[in-house]
């Protein structure tokens, strides 16, 4: 049985893709193994977000055509957003045999066996033999559905919908995963049956811009957007405890979705409202769609609907033409929202996006120096967040073993906050509550001693 090393970069929707490949090459008979160094196969499912995950992914091939001077039938391959932006031009150089775009993962299987065979045939040196295929596919929304559960997993995504019609001024998102395409509810409620049935618990839906989810397919029902029908229906499969979805749009908040945190006590109080800069002007060149005006008042009606909500983001500092006050107004503004967590990265230009050929780009100096100032008010806010819960009692999904120390074991909170205590196998998968005795700037620790389930 060929052994199979899968390497992913990205997003939790580059997660699930992977175990999506995963699952299907181990329906033929192939094998996982955790290192690279023991692999037939072996694939990096890419990301193109930022330059940087590119750049990572380039090295890692780079560093991976040497295992070749032992193991002349090793078979590499690209999956995913940077083989669905870069196509042929990733096999140009010799050593790469597969490139599958993000239409094609549930062919990467096939196009495997292929590339095994063609090596039992020992036609190695032909670079003709290499597999390219970034073209677009009909109902590939609706193809990401196996899993692979490890042990006595609690958690599982979702993926419920691909691509975007943003066109956001900085995102090369729509480019590498399509336009917007959703699954119907039916099929995505049949996964989910089937996740609580092998003992899942919590479920995250995904999508690029999830709560936009199946407006151009679906229609309304009593008032309510596909996204929110289909939060419903999550919420009412048996066995499921929690539900979360990630990445949002701030537009996509309309009172019907506002109103399922108030009404459903299965939906975590937890939602990531990505921001991107706190200055109007910015986010106008940027074309996000909204004001800081009307992310505010969503953040007040967020705040109303479900009390002690975390709010997550995502902030890019040093935007082309960002000036020193549109900078000030963005730090003033994650100040005034004192968000729980957020992800700052300095903007990196993307082909094929027209912020890449705008003017007054920002010196990486300066980009530099903005990214470290905002994640200074950020760890703050973040640490009086953690602070507070010290002394209180929480409740936790335990997942399994802490990452850190495998003595131990970890949860999250319905916030998504980690805490890691001392408990046995049998609390894995259960939902109770664990007194919080102490904090680090990012982990949570609680008493053993409440555990009696």
């Amino acid at each position: 049985m060929p052994a199979i090393y899968i390497k992913t970069y990205g997003c939790q929707m580059n997660e699930r893709d992977s175990e999506h490949v995963a699952r299907s090459l181990v329906a033929r008979g192939h094998h996982l193994v955790s290192s690279e160094t023991d692999a037939d196969v072996i694939l990096l499912n890419t990301c193109s977000v930022r330059d940087m995950a590119e750049q990572k992914a380039i090295g890692k091939m780079g560093m991976l055509q040497k295992l070749r001077q032992t193991r002349p039938h090793l078979i590499l391959g690209y999956l995913g957003c940077m083989a669905q932006s870069r196509g042929a031009e990733l096999v140009a150089s010799p050593g790469v045999d597969l490139v599958a775009g993000t239409q094609k993962f549930h062919r990467v299987a096939d196009y495997v066996d292929e590339l095994l065979l063609r090596r039992l045939e020992a036609r190695i040196d032909d670079e003709r033999l290499a597999i390219v295929d970034t073209d677009e596919e009909a109902n590939s929304q609706s193809t990401i559905r196996d899993h692979v559960l490890k042990g006595q997993q609690a958690t599982a995504f979702v993926s419920i919908m691909q691509g975007c019609n943003m066109h956001c001024a900085f995102c090369i998102v729509p480019y590498t995963r399509g336009s917007e395409r959703s699954r119907s509810i039916e099929d995505i409620v049949t996964e989910i049956h089937s996740l609580a049935a092998q003992g899942v618990r919590e479920v995250t839906l995904l999508g690029q811009i999830v709560n936009l989810y199946g407006r151009h397919e679906f229609p309304k029902r009593d008032g309510l957007s596909p996204f929110v029908q289909l939060i419903e229906a999550a919420c009412a499969v048996e066995g499921i405890e929690r539900v979360r979805f990630t990445s949002p749009h701030p537009i996509g908040f309309r009172d019907d979705l506002i109103g399922a945190f108030d009404r459903l006590p299965k939906l975590v109080e937890h939602v990531h409202l990505p921001l991107q800069s706190g200055s109007d002007r910015i986010l106008k060149i940027m074309r996000r769609g909204y004001t800081v005006e009307k992310y505010l008042r969503l953040v007040e009606k967020l705040r109303a609907a479900r009390p002690g909500v975390a709010l997550t983001t995502d902030v890019i500092v040093g935007f082309p033409g960002e000036t020193e006050e549109d900078y000030q107004l963005t730090k003033q503004l994650a100040d005034h929202v004192g968000f729980d967590h957020a992800f700052v990265f300095r903007y990196s230009p993307r082909r094929d996006t027209p912020a890449a050929t705008m003017a007054e780009q920002v010196p990486e100096e300066i980009r530099e120096a903005r990214n470290q100032d905002l994640l200074e008010v950020i760890s703050r806010h973040s640490q009086i967040k953690l602070n507070a819960l010290v002394g209180t009692t929480v409740e936790i999904l335990c997942e399994g073993p802490s990452k850190n120390n495998p003595n131990r074991l970890m949860g999250r909170t319905r916030t998504n906050k980690v805490v890691v205590f001392e408990g046995a196998p049998r609390h894995i998968g259960q939902v109770f509550d664990v007194a919080i005795t102490s904090t680090t700037t990012s982990t949570l620790y609680g008493d053993p001693a409440v555990l009696d389930v």
